[in-house]
């Protein structure tokens, strides 16, 4: 049976409430390198952090199902300032990813993860963390 890596993480909470989410569904997955990066995570991006993975055959189906989940999490988030759902998730503009994309580029090889950000598609406002959405507030 080939496995199929579908995301890495660099914590065990979000590793397992995915692997969770996607048992639920009825995908069998694992988390490989768990253990390692839990006891020493100084080696996480070495090792290449929690890998979640899945059988080949369940790729697509799984795939689905992490893009359904995301898009779960970002409707339930609505922009403090113009009040909508609507955020992406862009490369943060920062001197940091400026250098790490000039490092990757010249050492092609040399794989450094950016940092991201969420943004709002209709007004451009940008977070580290999505704002909760409190329905019973509504």
């Amino acid at each position: 049976m080939e496995t199929v890596v579908l995301r890495r993480f660099d914590n065990y909470f979000s590793a397992h409430i995915m692997k969770s989410r996607l048992e639920e569904t009825g995908i069998s997955c694992y988390l490989f390198d768990e253990n390692s990066v839990t006891i020493n995570p100084v080696f996480s991006n070495a090792i290449g952090n929690i890998k979640l993975v899945v059988a080949d055959y369940d790729q697509e189906k799984a795939m689905e199902a992490l893009n359904l989940f995301d898009a779960e999490y970002l409707a339930n988030s609505l922009c403090p300032r113009c009040k909508t759902g609507n955020f992406i998730m862009v490369p943060a503009k920062s001197p940091k990813n400026i250098l790490t994309s000039l490092l990757t580029w010249m050492f092609s090889n040399y794989a450094v993860s950016a940092d991201n950000i969420y943004q709002c598609r209709q007004c451009g406002y940008e977070t580290q963390k999505l704002p909760e959405h409190d329905i019973n507030n509504e």
